[in-house]
């Protein structure tokens, strides 16, 4: 399977994606670094390069995502399958912390996607709290 992804697909998904990580929503223009091609379902597990299963990510989300699908829900200790931003709504999994600064995990799959994908490293919490003080996060919509 090719992981080629053509102009017209990698327009089509940085507009539906609003050029923010479909996981941590970081805005391209916040972090000033160009979004990733991400492949929700990876090539390496026969994942295919179509819209459904391509979505952008922040480099530091698609870093630790590698070619995980599941993870281990740390209150349950169930074994779930990843946020899929083409198939569920992230406010269904995810929420902001009082302040804006991480991410907090609604159920299983958040929480195990926040663990994953190390959302709430010390880095981006500090940089998000500079964000929130000039009114850039958390995203609005």
């Amino acid at each position: 399977m090719s992981s080629y992804i053509s102009e017209s697909l990698r327009v089509r998904i940085s507009e539906s994606d609003r050029h923010s990580c479909c996981y941590c929503l970081t805005s391209e223009i916040n972090s000033g670094i160009r979004m990733t091609y991400d492949h929700i379902y990876p090539i390496s597990k026969g994942g295919k390069t179509s819209f459904e299963n391509v979505c952008l990510a922040c480099q530091s989300c698609n870093e630790f995502k590698g070619n995980i699908i599941e993870v281990i829900d740390p209150l349950t200790g169930e074994k779930v399958f990843l946020f899929n931003p083409r198939q569920q709504e992230w406010l269904h999994h995810f929420q902001w912390s009082y302040y804006g600064t991480k991410m907090e995990g609604i159920t299983a799959v958040g929480r195990a996607t926040i663990i994953a994908l190390r959302t709430n490293n010390p880095v981006i919490v500090a940089v998000r709290k500079r964000w929130v003080a000039f009114g850039w996060h958390p995203p609005l919509d």
